[in-house]
């Protein structure tokens, strides 16, 4: 269960969610608990969950371990704030920054480089899946951004299907739509990296997760977790979403 906090909160504002939180899930041990705060507060949230079964995690890398990149901050810096996961990909940084599947696998590898678990996203926006794209767009985000890993790579990441057009809208993939994008997903895993692989590999759902719609998602076989928005800005929202 992993939290993209986005955009939002100040340090302050990290320690105190983690006073809340940590009692609330104190007895989770059925799940991984991941949060991924803005990198500047990556050391006050590693500070706070010191400890507690939670572990922390960077919304982004570079792919270089230094030089001039102004803004950027690299897997190495990362993991030496204290941080042991990454989201890699995810529509907002294909949306707004320009990533590629390309750039994708060059984080991903760079994130494996310096010890990092990356949770590499895929997903399609309202107009590919109404056009009928979904399998096809799921498959090139496969093929451009995961399949380029060797084997023994592969099996250190974690993929997240987040439909683009479910994300901060309210509007969820029921879990029949989840399950068979996860399957197509799946599939391509089985393609590429064998059967053991594929069924060795989580793959979360993201997308308007909330506390009264995760048992239903949680439910099919192909959801191995959620990688939460919104709902994991609250410590009583998150909780329940963690112990479902």
């Amino acid at each position: 269960m992993a939290g993209n906090w986005k955009m939002y909160k100040t340090a302050p504002e990290t320690t105190a969610f983690f006073e809340k939180f940590r009692p609330l899930m104190a007895n989770a041990t059925h799940c991984e608990v991941v949060i991924a705060p803005v990198s500047i507060d990556v050391p006050a949230a590693v500070a706070a969950t010191q400890g507690s079964r939670i572990e922390i995690g960077a919304q982004n890398l570079f792919w270089k371990n230094e030089g001039a990149f102004t803004g950027e901050v690299s897997g190495a810096m990362i993991a030496a704030a204290g941080a042991k996961w990454v989201i890699i990909g995810h529509s907002e940084r294909r949306q707004y920054f320009g990533e590629t599947d390309e750039t994708v696998l060059k984080k991903t590898v760079a994130a494996l480089e310096v010890g990092l678990h990356p949770i590499v996203c895929v997903g399609e926006k309202l107009e590919e899946r109404e056009a009928g794209k979904t399998a096809a767009l799921l498959t090139q985000q496969f093929q451009g951004g995961i399949a380029g890993l060797t084997p023994e790579q592969f099996a250190r990441i974690v993929i997240a299907y987040e439909p683009v057009w479910a994300i901060g809208t309210g509007k969820t993939a029921t879990p029949e739509i989840a399950s068979d994008a996860h399957k197509v997903i799946r599939d391509q895993v089985k393609q590429r990296f064998g059967a053991e692989a594929a069924s060795a590999v989580r793959i979360l759902y993201g997308g308007s997760v909330k506390p009264d719609n995760v048992k239903s998602l949680m439910a099919q076989v192909d959801i191995d977790g959620a990688l939460v928005g919104g709902a994991s800005l609250d410590p009583v929202s998150f909780a329940s979403i963690v112990n479902f």
